[in-house]
């Protein structure tokens, strides 16, 4: 039985990547790493266990990268570096100098998972899995910003094509800066296939406006924990249509998403997520949903 394929963001997570990190964000230096003042890296390792438990609690299969000493703090993130498909991983390439590293550790984990590879973004070609939303499961929409150009987007056109899957680009604001990370799902998360948590006034407009004339229901979320939250708050990981997890301390966002009928679970999250810039989405890589 084939275990990988992904070209849906909601259906029940079966398989997934992840970096269990260890002395590489213990030993981060938040200057260098863009984190914020909240940044401990030995109690963003405790949280990371909590949120690991959760994801185990949900039936999925959890493939893991360990943190040996490598020096990429940002590796935990697994959602970045590489993208699934129903037919194998695409390699990412990283707008992050800082993460160069990281799509060479996934390569090697799906080899040794016996997972194809179907192709590389090769520089000066960059996308970041941040930025790429399945909307159905012929469609990819890809966020042209900071950590995702042109050349990397038409390099993931060209390698879906045979797939018979569409690529739409959108681009998006610079928002807090080149240093800061604003991807496409920053501002949008797949809750169910006809559900969606979003960030309007971020939102690139042709973008939202496909997605509500495709029937998707766009719930919004809270401005003010957007801000508080440096948009983590929006940042939720669907464990099946309709049940997912999300960082604690945000219940506007979590009653938003209750009253749109979704079971919402949480975890405690300030120094692994808030500081470092990266949710329960990105913290996985799914492999196999279905």
């Amino acid at each position: 039985m084939k275990r990988f394929g992904s070209q849906d963001m909601s259906l029940p997570l079966r398989r997934v990547l992840m970096r269990r990190p260890g002395p590489s964000l213990i030993a981060a230096d938040r200057a260098k790493w863009h984190y914020g003042p909240s940044f401990d890296g030995a109690k963003a390792v405790s949280q990371y266990g909590a949120f690991a438990s959760l994801v185990e609690k949900s039936g999925a299969e959890i493939l893991w990268i360990e943190d040996d000493g490598d020096g990429m703090a940002d590796a935990m993130f697994t959602h970045d570096p590489s993208l699934m498909t129903d037919e194998g991983a695409l390699i990412l390439n990283m707008g992050k100098a800082l993460r160069k590293g990281e799509p060479g550790l996934h390569e090697e984990a799906y080899r040794k998972a016996g997972i194809p590879i179907l192709g590389r973004v090769e520089a000066p070609g960059t996308v970041e899995g941040g930025d790429c939303i399945w909307v159905d499961a012929k469609t990819l929409a890809i966020g042209r910003g900071v950590r995702s150009n042109q050349a990397g987007i038409d390099q993931v056109a060209a390698i879906l094509k045979p797939l018979g899957v569409t690529v739409l680009t959108y681009d998006l604001p610079l928002w807090a800066g080149e240093e800061a990370c604003l991807h496409l799902m920053s501002v949008m998360s797949p809750l169910a296939p006809d559900l969606a948590l979003v960030h309007a006034p971020l939102m690139p407009a042709a973008f939202y406006m496909m997605l509500r004339d495709r029937g998707i229901k766009l719930i919004h979320a809270p401005e003010d924990e957007f801000a508080a939250s440096f948009g983590l708050n929006l940042n939720v990981l669907p464990v099946r249509p309709g049940k997912v997890i999300a960082v604690a301390g945000f219940p506007g966002t979590k009653a938003v998403m209750e009253a749109a009928g979704c079971e919402v679970e949480t975890f405690e999250a300030d120094p692994l997520c808030i500081a470092c810039e990266g949710g329960p989405t990105c913290l996985t890589r799914p492999v196999w949903r279905g």
